[in-house]
Formats: structure tokens, sequence, C-alpha cells
């Protein structure tokens, strides 16, 4: 027993919108690196000519005296100053804090290693920025982002809290105080800006913030994480699957709860319980070439501020893990950062949720980590899940394999007349009881599990750092031999798994296709093998993890298809069980008789046509 034309045409299928699923994501990728090309090109041509030493000493000067002037009654406590830096933690982040700007300026994950081996880093670069428009004088205005704030001690409450505050004062009694605190446990940093004096700092009772934070690489494959990277946001209550891509620019509609910058394990997000409005967010991606970054996030919002003399306005700033239960936790829709499945595929997301990551991690608690053999045993799982589809395809394989003497006998008797070609199956098959389209469908009804394992191997943080045989990261690909160079299409290395996953499905193709009496269409004899060679290409650069999954899956196969041809299907039962159909009178069902109507109107006109040009 082997696949029959249908079945094939089924994995055909399968492998067609796998391929559109990627060129969908591509596709959307390539467009925002023009975008931003192009972007970066402008950009190019309006910096200056000339660079040197003196005239960027000169520069600074100058801004540094703009800066003053603009300070205006802050002058003499805020506008100059020296930037220090100071730290507040607990057993899961170090956040530093810089004096200059009064914000967060970096965060330290302790539990989380970067390819370089040291704890990873999220902030920290020179276009670290958060600020907000304030009044300082009669038309003067500057950016709080420029001002020097005075820091008071850290305090602490227990082990439980530090809490930090920097103040900036103006010589009219006016101040501004940025307090921020970290708990134990919490990946969260909870500010507050404070206000003295509001109705002479802010006009009409809005504070219009700028935040922009840049991603460092946190994987080895920079260029695979900036795929993976996109503007994160929820907007009145409803989380964007579909349009927050790199390269975007978007003016959110609605009041958003929160917004941020998501990398394949990490984002950098701002939380506003009040929350944020006329939203304005560009997500810049680097180009290729670029390796120090992976994006950045450039948003301008605003604040309601109350028309009182002083105001208070609570931030909560995220820098951590893309830990679906630790998002889920804070109740504010945060969890669909982890994108186990978004834009058409968004729907596999609750095949993730609800099934495969619960057995994911019953399967790692029982083998004490996540890992390899956890991944073998959910291959072992979702394959006895699948297997009524599998037998099922496999017996109408035999079915129509069992039909294929007298299929052959028909079109020998009736040459090229397809359309009675076409009647007289249809006949058979009604006759004999076999679907025709039986092996086709459960290799359809298949396809999503095929991609909620995609995205959920993407997604899957617990595999992250995880080595296993020749793997070093299971949610990096693995790497055998290094070129040096870039191979067009395929990439710089070769990955073992990849093999392993392409020559499986190989075995598979030409296993099948030894059991299946030739159609006499090239196109399909050779389709088979089509999918094997393009996995070669496009599960290089694809975590191992999900590489090891298919070489499982593909093992199993080889050896279902063995045990159930040769042990399980009785094929003389099969038989047996044609022959009894065909003897059984048989009443046509309505839709059988339209297309018989249907196919016997087609072939009168047909023999019309020829008649008439005669």
């Amino acid at each position: 027993m082997g696949f029959d034309r249908n079945t094939v045409i089924g994995f055909a299928l399968l492998a067609v919108l796998f391929m559109g699923y990627f060129w969908y994501v591509s596709n959307n990728q390539k467009q925002a690196m023009a975008v931003q090309q192009r972007v970066q090109d402008s950009l190019a041509k309006l910096k200056p000519k000339t660079d040197t030493a003196q005239w960027r000493t000169d520069s600074l000067r100058l801004a540094q005296r703009r800066d003053s002037l603009a300070a205006g009654s802050f002058v003499q406590s805020a506008a100059v100053g020296t930037d220090s830096t100071i730290v507040l933690e607990n057993e899961l982040i170090k956040a530093s804090f810089a004096t200059k700007g009064g914000w967060l300026k970096q965060v330290e994950l302790k539990k989380h290693v970067g390819p370089n081996g040291q704890p990873v880093k999220m902030g920290g670069s020179k276009g670290e920025y958060f600020g907000y428009a304030i009044n300082t004088g009669n038309g003067q205005s500057t950016e709080t982002a420029k001002l020097f704030f005075s820091a008071e001690p850290v305090t602490n409450a227990g082990d439980s809290v530090q809490t930090l505050r920097l103040i900036a004062r103006s010589a009219n009694g006016a101040s501004i105080a940025h307090s921020f605190s970290v708990k134990k446990g919490d990946y969260r940093i909870y500010a507050n800006i404070g206000m003295t004096g509001t109705r002479q700092l802010v006009s009409g009772n809005t504070l219009a913030i700028n935040w922009q934070t840049t991603a460092v690489p946190q994987q080895k494959d920079v260029n695979y994480e900036k795929t993976q990277t996109r503007l994160v946001y929820q907007a009145d209550g409803e989380y964007d699957y579909y349009t927050a891509y790199t390269g975007v620019s978007e003016k959110l509609a609605g009041a958003s709860e929160w917004v941020g910058l998501k990398q394949q394990f990490f984002n950098s997000s701002l939380i506003s319980p009040g929350k944020l409005t006329a939203v304005s967010a560009d997500v810049v991606a680097p180009a290729d070439t670029v390796k120090s970054e992976v994006a950045t996030l450039k948003l301008t919002a605003q604040l309601s501020l109350p028309a009182t003399g002083e105001a208070s306005l609570p931030l909560t700033i995220y820098y951590g893990p893309n830990d679906y239960h630790i998002l889920k936790s804070y109740d504010n829709g945060m969890h669909n950062i982890v994108d186990l499945g978004s834009g058409v595929f968004a729907f596999v997301k609750w095949l993730n949720r609800w099934l495969i990551l619960p057995v994911f991690e019953f399967l790692s608690k029982l083998m004490g980590s996540p890992g390899g053999w956890t991944i073998l045993l959910l291959t072992i799982f979702i394959r006895l899940l699948i297997a009524p589809l599998t037998y099922s395809s496999y017996l109408s394989g035999a079915k129509m394999k069992a039909l294929r003497p007298e299929i052959d006998a028909m079109k020998a008797r009736l040459g090229n007349d397809q359309q009675a070609v076409s009647m007289e199956q249809m006949k058979l098959f009604r006759e004999a009881g076999v679907n025709p389209l039986g092996g086709c469908i459960p290799a359809l009804l298949q396809i999503p599990i095929f991609f909620a394992l995609y995205s959920f191997f993407n997604a899957n943080l617990d595999l992250r750092g995880v080595p296993f045989l020749w793997a070093t990261d299971l949610s990096a690909y693995d790497t055998v031999f290094n070129f040096g160079f870039d191979v067009p299409l395929y990439g710089d290395h070769i990955s073992l798994f990849t093999i392993t996953a392409c020559v499986t499905s190989m075995f598979i193709s030409i296993y099948s296709m030894s059991t299946t009496p030739d159609t006499g269409n090239p196109l399909m004899k050779y389709m088979p093998y089509i999918f094997p060679v393009m996995m070669l290409f496009i599960f290089n650069k694809l975590p191992s993890a999900l590489t090891w999954y298919y070489t499982v899956s593909n093992v199993i196969t080889l050896v279902l298809q063995f045990v159930i041809q040769n042990y399980i299907i009785n094929h003389q039962k099969i038989l047996s069980e044609i022959a009894a159909n065909k003897a059984k009178p048989k009443k046509k069902s309505k839709w059988a008789e339209r297309l018989e109507a249907m196919q016997e109107a087609q072939k009168r006109m047909d023999e019309t046509k020829k008649k008439g040009g005669r």
C-alpha cells in the first residue's frame, strides 16, 4: 500500500501552503526593509560632510549652550551637571538609571544569558531616550531628557522593594520628580512622574512623551532575529496581530494600554494605567550588514494631566523575557506578545495555548527539563493524536490501489476521452464505496498542527540556550560546518538536523512512490521529491528544535507506513468489502445526480462541437 494520487495532492497542497506562509512572512519583511533603506538613504544625504574632531567638539559645545538657554528657570539646578548611574535590583533584574534625563537607562536580566555568555542586557545604547517637553519660561521650553536630576538615597522596604527618586527643581518653585521601584520576583519597574507647578510646566493639561529604545542582538543569528522582531501593542483592549511588523510606521487608533518592541524572546514595553493617546510609533530596522542592532522603536504619545497644581502619572516599564505565563499573570493582554500564531495563521495560537504548550510543559517536568528528549515525547504524543487521520489516509490509499487495475483497464478502453474516464471513475468509486478524497482530506486536516508547531518552536523561551546532541541551542539552528561565506538561498553553514529532516522526508517519498502505481503523469511522479529539496533551503536557518521534531516525525512515519501496510491493513478484506459494495443496490445522492447531469451535458456539448467542426 502507498499513497494514491489524491494523497500526494494533499501533501503537495501542504507544501504549497508552507511555501505560501514563508512567502507571506518574507514579503512583509522585504517591504519593511525597503522602506527603511529609503529612510536611511535620505538621512545619509542630510548628514554633514565635515565630521572632524573639532567639528564634533564645537557641535557639542553649541548643543550644551542651547540646552542651557532652553532650561530657563531650571538653569541653576538642572541644566548643567554630570551624568551618573544609580542601580535598583532584585533576583531577576538589575536596572540602571541615569541622572541626566532621570530615567531608565539599561536592564540586565540575571537569569538569561546572551550570545556572548554574559547576562542579557536590554537598552543602554546611545539611542535610548525618554523625555517630554516642559515650559521653562516665557517662550522657552526644553525636554526633560536634557535636564540633570538630583538623586535621593535609595530606600528599601525590607527585601521586597527598592525605591529611587530623581528630582529636578526650578528657581520659581516648580519641580519634576521621577520615582522608580522594583519588587521581589517581578520583572516590572514601577515608575511615577510627579509634578508641582503643573500649570507652569505643561500647557493644555497634556504631557507629550517621546520614547526611543533599541533592541540589541540576543541570538546568534541576528538576521533571523530581525524577522521575529516587531512593534507590539494593545489598543482599546484589542491586541494587534496583523500590521505590527518591523519597519512599520503606525498611528494607533484608540487609547493604548501598552506599546512595546518585541524581539524573538524578549520585549521592551511601556505600560500606562491611564492609557496612552495619540500614539505614533515607528520601528526602524537596520540593514542586514549591521550586526549590533536588531531594531529601534521611536514612539510619541500623550498622557492626560489633572487640571491641578500637582500631578502624578504612574507608568510601568517591562524589559524582560517573552514568557507566556509571566506575561499572562499581568492580566493586560501582554501574553499575546508570545507569538504562538499570528497574521493569517493566528488561529493556531489556540491549538498551541490549549494543547501543545500544556503537554510540552508536562513532559518537561516528567523529563526533568525541556530539551530534545522532551521534543521526542511531544512528537510521539502528536502522532498518537493524529493516528486516526493517518490510518484513514493509508486505508484510503489501500482502497484506491485495489481499484487501480480496473481504473487502468477503463483508461485503456476509453482512450483519450477524459470526460468519459471521469464519469466512469466516479461511477466506479460510488459502486465500490470509496471516497477519492479519502487520502487528501486527512493530510489537509493536519495543516493546523504543522503551522502550530512552527510558531511554537520559534517562540518557546524554555528551549533557548538548551543543548542537545551536537546542537548548542535548540532555539537556533545547529551548525556542523561553517563555510565562512554566504551561499545564496542557503546560508553560511550546514545544519545537520535540517539534513536529517530532508533525508528522512526523501525516504518517505521513495517508499511511497515504490508502492504507488505509475499514473503516467511526470509531474505527479516527481512531486513528492520537490518538498524535501525545498526543505533543505528553507529549514537551514530555522530552530534546531523544529528540524529535530521533523526528523523524529519522519522516522515515525516510515515505521507506521511499514507496519500499517504489512500488519494492520487486511488487503483481502478490502477487496471483499469493495466486491460487497458493488453488489449492493445503489441510490444516487442528489449531489451525484447533479454531477452526472453536468457531465452528460458537457459530453453532449463536446460531441456537438466535434460534429460542427467536421
